[in-house]
């Protein structure tokens, strides 16, 4: 599924970071931490690799 704002794909980084060992799991709030633990690798790599092109900043239907 591919990301629906710029915010919802820098959340998926940041869970997919922590999901490669990249980062502490510690350091997510919010929305990352919620993918983290609901979402597997191939699904935050997917989120989290579309591109920000055309996609506002928050999605208003959230």
């Amino acid at each position: 599924m591919p990301a629906k704002s710029q915010a919802q794909q820098m959340a998926a980084g940041a869970a997919l970071s922590a999901k490669r060992g990249e980062k502490k799991v510690s350091e997510l709030e919010g929305a990352s931490k919620e993918m983290y633990e609901s979402m597997d690798e191939k699904e935050l790599e997917k989120m989290a690799s579309t591109s920000q092109k055309d996609k506002p900043e928050h999605n208003q239907k959230s």
